[in-house]
């Protein structure tokens, strides 16, 4: 089992103090807390492998990691947080992977006044902003880009009744609004909504009764392994119909226990999942294929997930937010985190492998269309579909 707790430095030369100004030396402190244990390790394991790959450095000042694991548990990733803040006194904090962890944070991280990047999907954890959020900034899309483009692509192939099962917390009830408003706008009608738990070991009678609404098409709105389940016992029970994922799908754990069962899926994605597929005019293809190249000179080819891409997206946006945060502050002193905030909100036209951002007072995500595209499992693999 993965240590709960781990960190590493950025190596320092050895320097005399007197003879360097106190900039130079400065140390940012970046504190993680992510689920690389429990329901959503699938998630948690690519996050740290692609956080394993961040510079030791930015803007000429070392960087120290510390990661901790939430296990994917809310008790956790709020204790993980208050260790964070209040011990190790962080500049920024980087997750949870999953939307229930990052929710249950929100009170605490305002009382630290510290910036959190998350990666967790959905909007509720930004909006709407107030107080609450004010310190929330988030790397994955939101719910609404994606369910844009899955239910249009629902209805260019003649979709025309569909049945919903999502997980029975924020994620699942964030997809259900999203979804429903927008499956009314496509004239598309919803038969049947069902709900089930990531630790659930069987959803019979779920599925039963989706399959006696006999809809065009069944959308789980799960994520990682848990996601599978839905899906499997749709197939066993011989459903017919065109089955669709959301995201949330996109480890390599949920390829290799959904099997033959998931083959066909169509399911909406960041584009840097796809990156090798994408056309030749796609805003973001380069920055995506250059993580694609770095992150499988180190773990293997066809092995980058969405939320590897998300991680390797945060570096990036913090990254790009530092220089201008040091211009006002010293790390390691809330007047730094107050600046880093100010400039995380400030974002402009910085291309990350999902998307392009472009934050403000209203949006601490920033994403636009140019964040997702359809992607279909074929071969037990992610492939590009349509779109951008």
């Amino acid at each position: 089992m993965q240590s709960k707790f781990f960190r590493w430095f950025a190596g320092m030369s050895c320097i005399s103090v007197a003879a360097v100004a106190p900039s130079a030396f400065a140390q940012i402190k970046v504190g993680v807390t992510i689920s690389t244990t429990g329901p959503a390790a699938a998630i948690g394991a690519p996050t740290r492998n692609a956080m394993l790959l961040w510079p030791k450095e930015v803007a000429g000042q070392k960087v120290e990691y510390i990661i901790l694991d939430d296990a994917s548990d809310t008790t956790n990733a709020v204790r993980n947080l208050r260790k964070l803040t209040a011990e190790e006194k962080v500049d920024i904090i980087v997750g949870p992977n999953t939307t229930p962890n990052a929710l249950a944070m929100l009170d605490p991280l305002a009382e630290s006044q510290t910036p959190m990047v998350a990666l967790a999907a959905s909007s509720s954890i930004v909006e709407p902003q107030d107080a609450r959020r004010a310190w929330a900034f988030k790397m994955p899309q939101n719910d609404t880009h994606m369910t844009t483009i899955l239910t249009q692509h629902m209805a260019d192939n003649g979709i025309r009744t569909v049945a919903f099962i999502g997980f029975a917390d924020a994620y699942g009830e964030g997809w259900w609004r999203e979804f429903s408003k927008l499956a009314e706008l496509r004239k598309l009608k919803i038969v049947a909504n069902e709900r089930f738990a990531r630790t659930d070991t069987s959803v019979t009678g779920q599925v039963l009764k989706i399959m006696a609404a006999k809809p065009d098409a069944v959308l789980v709105a799960g994520s990682a392994t848990p996601a599978v389940l839905p899906q499997k016992t749709l197939v066993e029970r011989g459903y017919q119909g065109r089955i669709y994922q959301t995201h949330g799908i996109g480890t390599l754990e949920f390829l290799k226990v959904g099997g033959k069962d998931v083959e066909g899926t169509f399911f909406p994605t960041g584009p840097a999942v796809v990156a090798k597929q994408l056309p030749a005019n796609n805003p973001v293809r380069k920055v995506a294929l250059d993580f694609t190249q770095r992150y499988e000179a180190a773990y293997g080819e066809g092995t980058v997930t969405q939320f590897a891409a998300d991680a390797w997206g945060a570096w990036m946006l913090i990254a790009n937010a530092v220089p201008q945060a040091l211009k006002t502050a010293k790390p390691g002193t809330v007047e730094f985190r107050t600046a880093l905030r100010a400039a995380l909100e400030n974002t402009r036209e910085l291309t990350v492998p999902q998307g392009v951002i472009n934050m403000n007072a209203r949006d601490h995500v920033g994403l636009d269309q140019r964040s997702r595209v359809m992607g279909r499992i074929q071969g037990n693999r992610f492939t590009y579909a349509y779109g951008g």
